[in-house]
Parts: C-alpha cells; sequence; structure tokens
C-alpha cells in the first residue's frame, strides 16, 4: 500500500508541475514587454516602409490639412484655405468621419481632426500633408479649457438627461457637422458634461450654489479641477501625447486596426514610446508644411509662401492645360466653364483673380495672427464667464427682478 501511495503522490506532483508549466507558458498572453516590444516594432517597421521616397515637398492632387485640436488650425482654414480653395473643392463633410467620401469629383482640401491613419483611406501618392503643432503643455490646458467651456453650455437644462436629448434633437436636425460630432470632443465634452451636472446635483443637494475656490483650475464644487482632469483614464487615452498620437496615426479614433494594442502597450511601458516618435518625426519631415502655434506670425508666413504659392500656381497650371484642350477641340469649348473652378472668365482673367488671391492671403496673415493671439488670450476668460452665466446664484437673480 506504501507504493500506492507513493506512486499517487508522485503523479498528484506531475500534474501540479504540468498545470504550473502550462500557466507559466499562458500567462504573457497579451500585456508583457516582450510581446508589446513585437506588436510596436512590427508597427512601426511596417509605418516607416509605407512612407512615400518621393519628394514630398511639391503640392499634390489633394492637400490634407490634418488638424491637431487647440492649435489655431480652424483660424487657418478660414483665413488661408478657404481663401485659395472654393467650396466646390472642399472634401464634402471634411469633420465627419462616418460620411466622409474622398472619392468625390474635384476633391482638393480635406481639412480633420483625424490622425494620420486617415492616408489609408486617400490616394497616397496623389495626397500632402500639412499640420501645425503646439506646445503640449499649452495644448493640454486649451484642450482642458475648451472641453469645459462647451460642456458647461448645457447648464441651462434643468438636469443631464434634458441636456442630452436636447443635443440628440439639435444634432439630428443640423446641416452641418456638431462639436459632439468631431473627435476628441465627441468623447470629452459628453464626459465633461456628465460631471458638470454631477456636480450641480452635490451643490443642490447641500442646499446652496455658493461655492469657494483657490483659483480658476481648482473650483471643484463647479466642475473637474485641472489636475484631477489630467490624472483620469480618459485624459491618458486621449489628452496625454495626442499630437504625437495624431500624427503616428494612434489615436482612439485610428482606421488602424492594430493601433488599440499599439497604443495601450506604449501607454504601459514608456520606453517603447520611443518607436512611435520615431515614426510621428518621420512623417512631420514628410509632409508639405509643418506650423508651429506659439511662431504664428513666421507660420502664417511660411504658410502663404509654401502652400499658397504652389496651390495658385497648381490652378493655373490646371487653366492653361483646359485652355489649350479647348483651343484644339472647339467643340469642346464648355470645358472652362465645366471646370473645378466654374467661373467664366478667360485664362488672363484667372491669372489676374488668382494674383489677387495670392496678395490677399499675404494680406490675411497679419490678421490671422492677431485673431490666433486674440483667441489664446481670451480662452481661459471664456470658460469663466460661461461658468459664471450658466451659474448665476438664485440671490442675484432676484435682484435684477426688482430693479
Amino acid at each position: 500500500m506504501r507504493w500506492v501511495a507513493c506512486i499517487l503522490r508522485c503523479s498528484m506532483l506531475l500534474m501540479l508541475l504540468g498545470l504550473a508549466s502550462i500557466l507559466a507558458n499562458a500567462s504573457p498572453i497579451k500585456n508583457d514587454f516582450g510581446h508589446c516590444e513585437r506588436v510596436v516594432k512590427k508597427w512601426a517597421f511596417s509605418s516607416l516602409d509605407q512612407e512615400v521616397k518621393e519628394d514630398r515637398h511639391t503640392l499634390q492632387d489633394l492637400l490634407f490639412f490634418l488638424h491637431v485640436p487647440r492649435t489655431g488650425g480652424r483660424t487657418y482654414f478660414h483665413c488661408f484655405l478657404k481663401k485659395l480653395y472654393s467650396k466646390s473643392l472642399e472634401c464634402p463633410r471634411s469633420y465627419d468621419k462616418l460620411r466622409f467620401d474622398p472619392r468625390k469629383p474635384k476633391c482638393r482640401l480635406l481639412v480633420t481632426h483625424d490622425d494620420y491613419s486617415m492616408m489609408s483611406k486617400l490616394p497616397n501618392h496623389r495626397t500632402s500633408v500639412v499640420t501645425i503643432l503646439r506646445n503640449p503643455v499649452d495644448r493640454v490646458f486649451s484642450t482642458y479649457e475648451f472641453s469645459v467651456e462647451v460642456a458647461a453650455r448645457f447648464l441651462v437644462h434643468p438636469n443631464l438627461t434634458s441636456a442630452t436629448q436636447m443635443a440628440g434633437r439639435l444634432r439630428a436636425k443640423m446641416r452641418g457637422v456638431s462639436t459632439l460630432d468631431i473627435w476628441p470632443w465627441k468623447y470629452l465634452v459628453p464626459w465633461m458634461r456628465e460631471d458638470l451636472f454631477a456636480r450641480r446635483d452635490a451643490r443642490r443637494q447641500k442646499g446652496s450654489d455658493d461655492t469657494k475656490s483657490s483659483g480658476s483650475y481648482d473650483m471643484n464644487e463647479i466642475f473637474m479641477p485641472l489636475h484631477e482632469y489630467i490624472n483620469t483614464p480618459m485624459a491618458h487615452d486621449i489628452v496625454h501625447n495626442g499630437a504625437t498620437f495624431q500624427v503616428a496615426g494612434l489615436t482612439n479614433n485610428s482606421y488602424l486596426a492594430e493601433s488599440h494594442e499599439v497604443r495601450h502597450c506604449v501607454q504601459k511601458y514608456k520606453i517603447l514610446g520611443e518607436h512611435v516618435l520615431q515614426v510621428a518625426k518621420k512623417r512631420l519631415d514628410n509632409m508639405l508644411y509643418v506650423g508651429l502655434t506659439e511662431e504664428h506670425k513666421e507660420s502664417a508666413t511660411m504658410f502663404a509662401n509654401v502652400v499658397g504659392a504652389q496651390v495658385i500656381s497648381q490652378r493655373r497650371a490646371s487653366a492653361m492645360s483646359l485652355e489649350n484642350v479647348a483651343n484644339e477641340n472647339s467643340e469642346q469649348n464648355s470645358l472652362l466653364s465645366d471646370s473645378e473652378f466654374e467661373n467664366d472668365y478667360d485664362l488672363d482673367d484667372f491669372v489676374h483673380s488668382t494674383s489677387q488671391v495670392y496678395l490677399l492671403v499675404l494680406q490675411n496673415r497679419t490678421l490671422c495672427c492677431q485673431i490666433l493671439s486674440l483667441k489664446m488670450m481670451t480662452t481661459r476668460i471664456a470658460v469663466l464667464t460661461t461658468m459664471q452665466v450658466r451659474l448665476l446664484p438664485l440671490k442675484m437673480v432676484k435682484q435684477r427682478n426688482k430693479i
């Protein structure tokens, strides 16, 4: 009997050892460093290998403005690009990822918050990319402020349910694209809105709207303070290193199937971020233009000279080509009027008009710089003003009504 017990003990020991071996081999499933390193390196190698080797500093048929949020991109769009490209040349619903269709005839300009993975949907060899970068710390402040400002607009409603329902109805009626449809605000604003209503409800339960704070970034009872905001999982996923992930094509809005795993690995093992940085730097090198928010005057001048001049030159060459075709075949005299310029003037008029546009763009650079500076200066004031308007104490309302 003793030898039977020994055999049983040995069998049990072997089973335990086998189970331990299986568990040991299965434990590094998805999150161990070795696995993450292979995933990130594979993505980085593939991304660098796909980069077009030819000259990327000559304007191609399609201009993709990769708009990093809170860098002043809207100012560039309205001051420059809308002067250079007619409405018919803009890709439809540029900021609307779900309904964007780059196959539209005459589509020459795409302006969107989408990340670099959008290039997988575009004709790579016929697309030029431009972007603007900003000091990461300043951009984080601005992202936080804008999230609070937009979310605070919903505080006119009695509760969160009412605000959410009304926002849904308004978005359904809108012809354009709502802020709540655009990355990253479609994540950050609803999240901040929910937090604002929760804090307001908590104040009301206490029976008072009076608040005490040590500064505009530390008003706990009204809205999420900056130090709390920046340490949330939402901020870590979207805001931290946001511009780098956007240029690398790895945001949570990416078209790449592997983007979530790569981003997760980089966030867990910071040392792997060097591979993402190298891809982002290479892509910046290959862009037609990269501006800096902090150097907006110099950047605006460069944009006008590099991008503006090439757009006008491209349009002029296209017009001359169309005129040559029209001269060779008089039966196609309607070509010019049906072209992407949608005008009836002749080539001389077109050359003169494009020269005027270029001068206008150069003149607008000063106005653009002034607008951008003003927006940067007043952002923080806008946040507090919005909050004060939405949170008028009841006693102030009563006093106003007595007057």
